[in-house]
């Protein structure tokens, strides 16, 4: 909308409202008197302000509950977003583990060393995208071990290192933002 049109509409919205402005004060009023007696009109009055004061609470309920409703549906699509690659990076994790697996081969021969350049590009740039989508590895070696991020599947003892840290990592462990997709397996200290 171009300037022009703007200040042409807001000087329509201001004549229609300057226009209800005078059919309000051109209104006919019931000029008759009521016939009412003091006693009744002061109860009558009271009964009304405590109705007015009874409707304000219940539309100031209703707004604060409208308002709870809106923050919490908000809350609600703001989590559903953060975590909506959910189950499709939990599906990718596998093949991610496969294409590490794949890395750790050792070969001399030239088709051998193309192949493996080639993967480790695929590993790089799929490393790469799952990041920017919130993927995260947790950290775990020298690490104190958490239960909410790493899985102990063994003990170990290693006297040059305190007790309970985690000493190695046997699978990668994943967290999407705050939120952990596979807990690490990990060997802990005694």
């Amino acid at each position: 909308m171009t300037e022009e049109q703007k200040e042409q509409s807001l000087e329509t919205a201001e004549e229609q409202q300057k226009a209800e402005e005078q059919n309000v004060s051109q209104a006919p009023v019931d000029e008759e008197p009521i016939d009412v007696d003091e006693d009744n009109f002061e109860q009558k009055v009271a009964e009304l302000e405590q109705a007015a004061e009874a409707s304000e609470e219940k539309y100031l309920r209703l707004y604060a509950e409208f308002e709870n409703y809106k923050k919490r549906t908000r809350a609600e699509l703001d989590t559903e977003r953060t975590y909506r690659s959910q189950s499709v990076l939990r599906d990718i994790i596998p093949a991610l583990d496969n294409i590490e697996r794949a890395l750790s081969q050792k070969g001399e021969d030239p088709a051998f060393q193309s192949l493996y350049k080639g993967l480790q590009m695929i590993h790089e740039n799929l490393v790469s995208a799952l990041k920017d989508h919130g993927l995260e590895e947790i950290e775990a070696e020298n690490q104190p071990f958490d239960p909410n991020l790493h899985q102990a599947v063994m003990q170990d003892k290693d006297d040059s290192k305190d007790s309970g840290v985690v000493l190695e990592e046997l699978q990668k462990g994943y967290k999407l933002k705050e939120r952990v997709l596979r807990p690490s397996m990990v060997k802990v200290n005694e």
